[in-house]
């Protein structure tokens, strides 16, 4: 019967639940989208592509990923949904067909120093079960492992209720063992104060000893603080100062003081310094900050644990002679390896599960890093791949997997495994969504969607649908460059002189001699975890003359934003100051200028407990951010708000003749639109920036310091084909201009464009920390002897 009903041509018409196999979104206006509809095939893996800045991290992370994410904690209690962040429905008319989404983004992981990719992982937490079942001797739970875990005793007397009249007092103790190393509190570095750097203990207090910024001035309160505490005599030099003086000064708990009738906390001065400065992010620091702190504080390896974060008493229980200190330190597939070994029926499901993680991270291509490395180093390529391998094995089908830039970070040897991992989540029953550059993780694409044309207020639109062919054969801005190669250069340029690098042993590096060439474009590549960054950023002597350009995150709130974070902001307040004779303060909406009704922030926000708040434009001042009577003062016809209203090209021409004529401001626009930002409005938040929009902005900054070497950590990140041209033509002016750039990099068209090619390997981990090639793209083209090589010679078409 059930034979007949599959060949009858009569049988009934597909299942209405069969009909779902589209997502659905109608009228996504988030950010810079223009009322964008579009259709996405579920099952399918879809690209999207499109110039920085387009309009693709709208259109999948802000609007559908966002708003699945709404809808499901929508399911919970309101009672559990206060404890949720609160997410506020897209700029979207219709969306239709949304699954369940999991999002895995290049977000780097938490820089706190008690985070570990064990820990970030779950690969630490069944350690430390195995150890706590197998370790030998036996010390104690899995807490007693765990270096996150301070080992706590208590006792003292305890009232127990048991009715209105057998209330009783009973002793009690309270044990709990925890694996933290008590003299660095798990953190495996103790840091150590350079008092030196601190003030010149040759001069008395009111001679101006402190040498710290903003301490120099005799009038600056934290100085009269000091000198009039009466703790210490002012007028003596600090050398000479008692060793109970000595004490208060550097040490001394807080206490409430009189100072000028004024009522202030009076610390030593080490605490101080620790709160001032050493509990604040190093990123977020003007630039003589910063480098205070680099010179004033030194970072050493715990001598008690040897920075293994670990207490003795979890050292020294071993398996197979083997500490779960030592376990951790292996790279990650010797780990797997010696976890394969292990043979215990009592614990067997615990050994399943570990070894099915460790061998994910082999999989995934993280074979070489090690479970203690702290999860703050890792780059964005890495962290994306290790938050892919929680999902690899799971049983869940017809789920969304949303993919920014995964390909971040890898050579071109290791984008192939990428591919087969995104296809093999496909082929579960699950749709993938993948934000995208290269052409090689393009290719892979069932259905591909390309936004623009252009960039900011010039995207936000669908300018292609369809197969990958089709988009070849279209003539879209992706379409034209897609099969884009970059030609080997006839001449290079000739060295200047070396940056020597001896015996580097950072990391993998094995006693690595190496010569950079200066006042060239030098390229250093090899496969992921070959060591490169070791080399770059861990060897490269820091000094003045070095400017280094990493993949931090920009921090920022929303009232950051391009003009404030650049110091753009300054000279325009200056010039506005000065045509108007009033102070340049009034210019800041953070300062004395700011609309009082919302602050300076342009919106009123209203919280409303579980649900999203609702932000709405300030009534006052109409969203300008700036009280009225600001605004009635103009520099060329225009008021400070509409100048942060301006982009940077049409600010560039604003600022660069005429009446509003400023060459501070004009010479940070120009650098802004040297990096191909010209479509960036001045005001715009730094919190709706894309990946690459961000680490252009930093470029831009850092290219106004004074270095001779300017070190680059993957620049093309974020950038599409078309905007690869462009930022060659930016580094070939750097070098132009008598600099030296070093830049780490993957990308085969910044390969072909070098002077020079320092390639490490052959492999990754203990596999790699070896030169395997010095001297132009031509020669190793030629050669063909690493991987890179033959990658380099498929891409010039030798």
């Amino acid at each position: 019967m059930s034979k007949a009903r599959k060949t009858d041509p009569q049988s009934p018409a597909l299942h209405a639940a069969d009909s779902h196999d589209l997502i659905r979104v109608h009228g996504a206006r988030e950010n810079n989208l223009k009322d964008v509809s579009i259709e996405i095939p579920k099952r399918r893996l879809t690209v999207f592509t499109g110039v920085s800045g387009s309009g693709k991290s709208s259109l999948v992370f802000d609007t559908i990923a966002a708003e699945s994410q709404r809808l499901i904690n929508e399911t919970y209690s309101s009672f559990v949904q206060g404890f949720m962040p609160t997410l506020a429905r897209p700029e979207v008319d219709v969306l239709d067909g949304l699954t369940t989404v999991i999002t895995v983004d290049q977000q780097r992981m938490g820089a706190d120093p008690r985070s570990t990719v064990g820990t970030a992982t779950d690969a630490n937490a069944m350690l430390r079960i195995l150890f706590s079942r197998l370790g030998k001797p036996h010390i104690g739970p899995p807490s007693a492992y765990s270096f996150n875990t301070a080992s706590v005793r208590a006792s003292g007397g305890i009232t127990v209720e048991r009715g209105a009249a057998k209330t009783k007092t009973v002793k009690a103790t309270f044990n709990r063992t925890g694996g933290m190393c008590t003299r660095c509190e798990g953190r495996g570095k103790v840091s150590d104060i350079d008092l030196t750097q601190l003030y010149d203990d040759s001069k008395s207090l009111s001679e101006g000893a402190f040498t710290i910024p903003g301490w120099k001035s005799d009038s600056q309160w934290t100085v009269q603080l000091y000198a009039q505490s009466g703790f210490v005599d002012p007028d003596k030099p600090i050398r000479r100062f008692t060793k109970k003086e000595m004490q208060v000064f550097l040490y001394g708990e807080p206490v409430k003081i009189k100072v000028n009738g004024i009522n202030l906390t009076y610390e030593g001065l080490i605490p101080k310094i620790q709160k001032s400065f050493l509990s604040k992010d190093k990123e977020a620091m003007q630039p003589h900050i910063r480098a205070f702190v680099e010179r004033a504080v030194a970072f050493t390896v715990c001598p008690e644990c040897d920075g293994t974060r670990l207490s003795e008493g979890a050292r020294s229980s071993k398996i197979k002679r083997l500490s779960i200190a030592d376990a951790c330190a292996m790279e990650i597939r010797d780990l797997a390896e010696w976890v394969r070994g292990l043979k215990e029926a009592s614990v067997a499901p615990l050994l399943e599960a570990l070894q099915r993680t460790l061998d994910s991270f082999v999989e995934i291509g993280l074979g070489y890093l090690s479970l203690d490395r702290p999860a703050g180093t890792l780059s964005g390529g890495e962290a994306q791949r290790v938050k892919m391998i929680r999902h690899l094995g799971s049983s869940l089908t017809d789920v969304t997997y949303v993919f920014d830039e995964p390909t971040i970070g890898l050579h071109p040897h290791d984008i192939q495994r990428m591919n087969d991992l995104l296809l093999r989540l496909r082929d579960k029953g699950n749709t993938v969504l993948v934000v995208e550059h290269k052409p090689e993780a393009i290719a892979i694409a069932d259905h591909v969607v390309d936004l623009g044309p252009g960039a900011g207020s010039a995207g936000g639109t669908v300018c292609f649908e369809g197969s990958l062919d089709d988009l070849r054969a279209s003539d879209t801005v992706t379409g034209r460059h897609l099969d884009d190669r970059a030609a080997l250069k006839e001449s290079t340029r000739t060295s200047t002189g070396a940056l020597k690098i001896r015996g580097a042993t950072a990391n993998n590096l094995e006693d690595v001699d190496v010569d950079i060439p200066l006042g060239m474009l030098v390229v250093v590549t090899g496969v992921a975890g070959s060591g490169k960054s070791s080399l770059v950023h861990g060897s490269i002597p820091a000094g003045e003359d070095v400017v280094s350009i990493d993949q931090t995150p920009i921090r920022g709130s929303r009232r950051s934003n391009p003009a404030t974070y650049t110091g753009l902001l300054e000279p325009i307040r200056k010039a506005f100051a000065k045509v108007n004779g009033v102070k340049p303060a009034l210019f800041s909406a953070n300062s004395e200028g700011a609309c009082p009704t919302c602050n300076g922030a342009g919106v009123i926000y209203t919280d409303l407990a579980m649900m999203a708040g609702v932000a709405t434009p300030c009534e006052d001042c109409e969203g300008k951010r700036f009280q009225a009577e600001v605004l009635e003062y103009r520099l060329g016809g225009r008021d400070i708000s509409e100048v942060l209203a301006m982009s940077v090209a049409e600010a560039e021409k604003f600022f660069g003749d005429g009446e509003a004529r400023t060459p501070a401001a004009h010479k940070v626009l120009e650098r802004l639109a040297d990096v191909g930002l010209g479509y960036l409005t001045l005001g715009q938040p730094l919190t709706t920036l894309s990946g690459g929009e961000r680490q252009r902005l930093k470029l831009a900054t850092h290219m106004a310091e004074r270095g001779g070497i300017y070190v680059l950590d993957e620049p093309t990140t974020g950038l599409h084909l078309a905007d690869v041209e462009q930022l060659l033509g930016l580094l070939d002016r750097l070098v132009d201009s008598g600099k030296s750039v070093i830049v780490v990099e993957h990308h085969q068209a910044v390969m072909a464009h070098a002077d020079w090619i320092i390639d490490l390997g052959p492999g990754a981990g203990h596999d790699g920390g070896r030169i395997v090639f010095e001297g132009t793209p031509a020669d190793l083209v030629a050669d063909r002897s690493t991987l890179t090589g033959e990658h380099l010679a498929a891409y010039v078409g030798s």
